[in-house]
């Protein structure tokens, strides 16, 4: 038995929380255990005003290898089943409802729910050996969750070459298609990480919030709608302690004191 727990948390003073999906004897597979760990981890920091930016890592050889086959096997009933999916969907929902920025550190491989929560993440910076697939379909089981968040990532053809296929595409192929946003050796993946949610906890917090919320609302709307909604984004925008501040700042030469109002 392992008494580590299956979810690491660490923060820092700057405001970036890592946690740390810590199965790594099973590829961080995603047990209920640990998807309710990541999902009670979410939920605090989503109420937690200190926590600026959020980065999902895993320990071990690998990302995250997807949902847990083993326990799936072993509880093969429908009502467990059923609470996997709906854990693992609720998850991957409250990642894109969190306010804070989320950014995924991948290395090894991200496959089946473990790209869905690549995919899931607002950011996300790989190591350049790193691989990915949705190979549900190598396994008689279609990847149909992860398929929701993969086809909000990149175009429909990418999508279902990875659904159908199940092949591992290689990081590079990963970036050309929009599934992750920076590619770097694997020696070199902990500073690019911390550069970027560095560079992200020094903005206005609010203004990030706000407008990452924003973002996900314009998504699915049609362009008329989508452009009144950000209309209206901008103008409440303007009110904003921090527009002010960083208006007077751009305008006087300085770099802006964020109040994060």
């Amino acid at each position: 038995m392992n008494d580590e727990p299956v979810l690491l948390r660490a923060d820092t003073p700057e405001g970036v929380t890592t946690l740390t999906l810590n199965r790594p004897q099973a590829r961080n597979a995603l047990s209920l255990d640990l998807m309710a760990a990541l999902m009670d981890a979410l939920t605090a920091i989503a109420e937690d005003d200190a926590v600026r930016v959020v980065v999902i890592a895993g320990a071990g050889p690998a990302f995250c290898a997807g949902h847990d086959l083993r326990e799936m096997r072993l509880h093969h009933d429908p009502d467990f089943i059923r609470l996997t999916f709906e854990t693992c969907a609720q998850l991957m929902q409250a990642v894109v409802a969190l306010p804070q920025p989320v950014i995924a550190r991948v290395h090894g491989v991200a496959t089946a729910a473990g790209c869905q929560l690549v995919a899931s993440s607002d950011l996300a910076v790989a190591a350049d050996d790193s691989r990915f697939a949705t190979p549900g379909v190598n396994i008689g089981l279609f990847c149909s969750t992860p398929m929701v968040a993969l086809t909000r990532n990149v175009a429909p053809k990418h999508a279902m070459e990875m659904l159908l296929t199940g092949d591992l595409i290689p990081a590079a192929q990963a970036a050309e298609i929009g599934l992750v946003n920076r590619l770097v050796p694997f020696a070199e993946l902990d500073s690019a990480v911390g550069a970027l949610a560095a560079q992200l906890a020094s903005k206005s917090s609010k203004v990030l919030r706000f407008g990452k919320h924003g973002f996900y609302r314009q998504l699915p709307m049609n362009l008329p709608d989508a452009y009144a909604l950000a209309a209206e984004a901008m103008i409440e925008n303007m009110t904003f302690d921090d527009a002010a501040e960083g208006i007077t700042a751009f305008l006087d030469k300085r770099h802006p004191e964020w109040k994060d109002t």
